[in-house]
């Protein structure tokens, strides 16, 4: 019989500074009651205070901490998170008042992920953003550091995280690095095989938890986990897909994005990222039915525009439409075009695949083409990766007009010119 794991009670903690957005900041604290819960917490108490600028010693007020100290008692939390970033001092000092351990959202984020790597790739990604977030933690730390431990905010890298002073993590990190440069050398190969046989590729984006997973899933059968929670997957997966018109795409999905996106992950997963760089064509997946869509799809432009793909042609694929209950799609940007979609329902996916089917026309030229029948074995190409318009036997060789992607065309036009 499998033993049920404990989950562990938390008490979250946030803070509205002067100057900030309210309801920004309530539906961000929010956000952390999910990402605690996906990483396995039990939320059982909240504390929220607000404050020109965050204490420097504590980050809370000294009798908004001591109350923080009180709540993990009466409810028996042993972790408190944070919504924002912590500093060392900050950390060691409240969990001096608390004696319970404290996490900020980037830690947090980083446990989840840890948590959902499988690949060796993603694995590594995950570690050097741990180590890099760490580094600068290390000041005073020396006792926890040299023992292992449990629980949110503890998974990762295992001893490595644990036991390491500062100069073996900047080794680590320094290994870490190289072996990541020796993924994306391996990814390059594949871009560069791929597009020996440019089949066009298109990158599934959009806020995490929107159903970029479920898309995939429903359109390619492709075996990924589909779960209700924030960075259900996180390891990216690329399947063939078939257009109505018979071409083939490539289509792949990538880690969600989420407001406040540590640089360290951002960093770390530029080797997978750039995926969505390499892309044709994204498909910018939007939960429709949720309060803060607008708010997601900012999110998701902010990171597109630090990866330098905020220029991509891209279609807004309106997923959940079907829980509005007016039936109101939130605004898409002019010109671009719009998908409404129910993953879960399987409403919607032919409009989605005639909208990518449309994306990709202005990439097909009209060619005529004369092949000599010492080359006759292009023509299966041509029929194959083109509509024949017309096809004239003659006494040298064939006359094709056919309708292509410029990219076949140049290649069929270079087989011709060669010798």
């Amino acid at each position: 019989m499998a033993l049920e794991v404990q989950r562990e009670k938390a008490i979250l903690v946030g803070i509205e500074l002067t100057g900030d957005n309210p309801e920004q900041t309530a539906y961000s604290f929010e956000e952390l009651a999910r990402l605690a819960d996906t990483a396995g917490a039990d939320v059982v108490g909240r504390v929220y205070q607000k404050r020109n600028k965050p204490d420097t010693v504590a980050f809370l007020g000294r009798g908004k901490a001591e109350e923080l100290a009180v709540l993990c008692r009466d409810y028996g939390a042993s972790l408190a998170i944070f919504d924002r970033e912590l500093s060392a001092v900050q950390a060691r000092n409240l969990e001096k008042i608390t004696g319970v351990r404290i996490i900020d959202r980037t830690q947090l984020i980083l446990d989840i992920f840890a948590g959902r790597a499988k690949t060796r790739e993603g694995k590594l990604q995950v570690e050097l953003a741990q180590l890099n977030y760490l580094l600068p933690r290390l000041t005073g730390r020396g006792a926890e550091m040299s023992r292992l431990g449990g629980g949110i905010g503890t998974r990762g890298p295992g001893e490595t995280r644990l036991e390491v002073d500062r100069r073996r993590i900047r080794r680590r990190i320094a290994d870490l690095n190289a072996e990541i440069r020796e993924v994306k050398k391996h990814r390059d190969l594949l871009r560069r095989s791929r597009r020996e046989i440019p089949i066009p590729l298109v990158a599934l984006v959009g806020y995490t938890n929107a159903g970029k997973s479920t898309i995939l899933k429903k359109l390619t059968g492709a075996g990924v986990l589909v779960e209700d929670k924030l960075f259900a997957t996180l390891d990216p997966t690329t399947r063939r897909v078939a257009l109505p018109n018979n071409e083939a795409i490539l289509l792949t999905d990538t880690v969600g994005f989420i407001q406040n996106l540590p640089h360290h992950l951002v960093a770390a997963f530029r080797a997978t990222l750039e995926e969505v760089v390499e892309a044709d064509l994204l498909l910018h997946v939007v939960d429709a039915s949720h309060p803060n869509a607008e708010k997601h799809i900012e999110a998701v432009n902010r990171v597109l525009e630090s990866l330098g793909a905020a220029q991509k042609p891209f279609i807004m694929v309106y997923n959940k439409f079907d829980l509005l209950p007016d039936g109101t799609l939130p605004p898409a940007e002019k010109g671009q075009q719009a998908v409404p979609l129910s993953a879960s329902k399987g409403w919607g996916f032919e409009d989605l695949l005639e909208a990518i089917a449309r994306a990709f026309a202005s990439r097909r030229v009209r060619k005529t083409f004369f092949i000599p029948y010492g080359k006759s074995g292009m023509l299966p190409l041509l029929h194959e990766k083109g509509k024949v318009l017309r096809e004239e036997h003659g006494e040298k060789g064939v006359t094709i007009d056919v309708e292509i992607e410029a990219v076949w065309a140049d290649r069929v036009a270079a087989r011709i010119r060669e010798s």
